[in-house]
């Protein structure tokens, strides 16, 4: 009954099991940094959640079985010295699994059951199952039984504090199998619809399929691109809640959310394979947009939160989304998304502009995606460089969707306040050497070691000459062996764990790169790009990493990772070669 690993092997302390589409996933990642000693099915539906405990057993003592986890797309398994379970998913509500040699006990998660919180457990008699029932996911996780028996059943209808659980046992033939669903109230009682092997059959082709046309130029010289495309893959959950569309979840991990720039980059990577997904991926959190224009922070199942904003990229997004998109959006699209972008836009230009100012600012570090910059240590208000490059990038794009729908007025109002913003950017924070933080309350302006002072880049052959010089000279003392350190690491602030205070971050590291390459610095893009592709080979998708070590920090299996690993490896492909010292102007 053994069946063959298929597609990259990984690790469930880093990557967590799970499927297209699915709310749950297989970890011991159970909460923020903190690991089980078991596997448990994590919920994601109002919160993560671990709502069931799997815990292999020996079928002689009854104990705890010793077993070497194995995990790969479609396939996890358990192995002992006397046996196996395995794990598929047949859809993304339910897995099965199915055990020779060792016997499996479920048990709920939490121990204790008071009227708001905890599992209660019991015999469904018209479904021929056992059901727990969980307070904090609002759902239901039925347990029938397809092969074997159900024993040692302990907590059946009980309250209070105990144990709650079953454990399914061998037949005559050492074998057994059962089906676990996650479920609202009620449906009819489970039925096999296919055996075990063509279930995971099943799910190895839909990630083949997947990773065929989301990385179709992978090669050798691409070794984590298939990883790469299951991270994406696996984080991916149908529409539910909050959510009207797919959406790609940051993690499958704690960062179980859609932040509102985290998205950007899973679109772009996933437009040219998986054009439909990559849309709904920008679009999400603009189904949120309020009353003022503003985006949500961050989306996800049963919450919306809207006590911080991010920063506005998706100008610069959505410009690179419709040259990947193999068939260009069509013009109700470009509509719907140039009043969305438009909306957004004069956000920052209205709510976010003091009476008199130029520029728009951030009224604390979170709302510039740098939570804890070195930048935002003086004050946390501040007008910076890099939040009015953003713009500029995003007044262009307004303008250059307003050339394609024919509003000659909109084109010229976009192109003069992209115009007066770029020149209030370089006339009030640039003073020839480097830009600077202001105040909005003190006036104050205000130079650090972060790397978000240099971000303006990503305007390319927008800025000028000598500007765009300056900052990749500067970039270039960012560069460690492993990538971009969000502080220079001589800084005094500089901290290896220290979230935007030293660590190595996808985003950023895109950005930067696709700014140099358009201002002709194809050199230092080609290096950052292949520090970057060699740190994630090397590392995984870490949410980030330690700049002098390399080692993933934080929430192990983050996709804006991922897709950055795609996109920068694609075009690397897509060059062919890398350009030589000669490239650089």
């Amino acid at each position: 009954m053994t069946a063959a690993p298929s597609g990259p092997a990984f690790s469930l302390h880093d990557i967590p099991f799970s499927t297209y589409g699915s709310w749950f996933d297989i970890s011991p990642v159970v909460a923020e940094k903190t690991r089980a000693e078991d596997l448990h099915l994590v919920s994601h539906q109002n919160g993560m959640h671990g709502v069931l405990r799997l815990v292999p057993l020996d079928a002689a003592t009854g104990e705890r079985a010793e077993t070497q986890v194995e995990a790969a797309p479609g396939l996890l398994s358990w192995i002992g010295a006397a046996g196996r379970v395995d794990l598929s998913y047949e859809s993304p509500d339910t897995v099965r699994l199915r055990g020779a040699g060792m016997a499996l006990r479920v048990g709920a998660a939490a121990r204790t059951l008071t009227p708001f919180s905890g599992t209660y457990f019991f015999r469904d008699a018209a479904a021929g199952a056992h059901v727990f029932t969980s307070y904090e996911t609002g759902r239901r996780y039925r347990v029938t039984v397809l092969r074997g028996t159900a024993a040692d059943i302990v907590g059946s209808q009980a309250l209070n504090g105990g144990e709650r659980g079953l454990t399914v046992a061998m037949d005559a033939d050492g074998l057994w199998e059962i089906a676990i669903e996650e479920l609202d109230t009620a449906r009819p009682a489970y039925t096999r619809a296919a055996a075990f092997d063509k279930i995971v059959e099943a799910e190895r082709n839909a990630f083949a399929d997947f990773v065929e046309t989301a990385a179709p130029w992978r090669s050798a010289a691409y070794p984590a691109a298939e990883l790469a495309a299951y991270v994406v893959w696996s984080a991916t959950v149908r529409p539910a809640g909050f959510l009207a569309r797919p959406g790609v979840l940051m993690s499958k991990h704690w960062m179980d959310k859609v932040w509102s720039w985290d998205h950007c980059f899973n679109a772009l990577a996933l437009a040219p394979g998986h054009p439909e997904l990559a849309w709904d991926q920008y679009h999400l959190p603009f189904d949120h947009q309020d009353a003022a224009g503003a985006l949500p922070d961050s989306v996800t199942h049963s919450e919306i939160l809207r006590n911080f904003v991010k920063p506005p990229i998706h100008g610069w997004a959505f410009g690179h989304l419709r040259r990947r998109l193999p068939t260009p959006p069509g013009r109700a699209e470009l509509a719907e998304t140039y009043d969305r972008l438009t909306r957004w836009t004069e956000f920052w230009l209205t709510s976010r502009r003091a009476p008199g100012d130029a520029l728009p600012h951030y009224q604390h570090g979170n709302d510039s995606g740098w939570d804890n910059a070195t930048t935002f240590d003086p004050e946390r208000a501040v007008v910076t460089a890099d939040l009015a490059a953003f713009l500029v990038l995003q007044l262009r794009e307004l303008a250059d969707l307003a050339t394609y729908l024919n509003l000659p007025d909109e084109v010229l109002r976009w192109t003069r306040t992209a115009e007066a913003t770029q020149r209030a950017m370089l006339d009030q924070l640039w003073n020839g050497d480097r830009f600077a933080a202001r105040g909005v309350e003190s006036g104050d302006s205000r130079h650090s070691s972060s790397l978000l002072d240099l971000m303006p880049i990503v305007l390319g052959e927008h800025l000028p000459d000598a500007v765009s010089g300056v900052l990749a000279a500067r970039i270039e003392t960012h560069l460690t062996a492993y990538g971009l350190a969000t502080e220079v690491p001589t800084s005094p602030h500089y901290t290896s764990d220290g979230y935007w205070r030293g660590p190595i971050w996808a985003p950023t590291t895109v950005l930067i790169e696709d700014g140099l390459r358009r201002a002709g610095r194809h050199r230092l893009a080609d290096e950052i790009s292949t520090r970057f592709r060699a740190l994630c080979e090397t590392h995984g998708f870490a949410e980030n990493f330690d700049a002098l070590t390399g080692e993933g920090l934080r929430d192990r299996a983050y996709t804006w990772t991922a897709s950055s690993y795609l996109l920068l490896a694609e075009a690397h492909a897509g060059r062919g070669v890398t350009r030589g010292a000669d490239g650089e102007p």
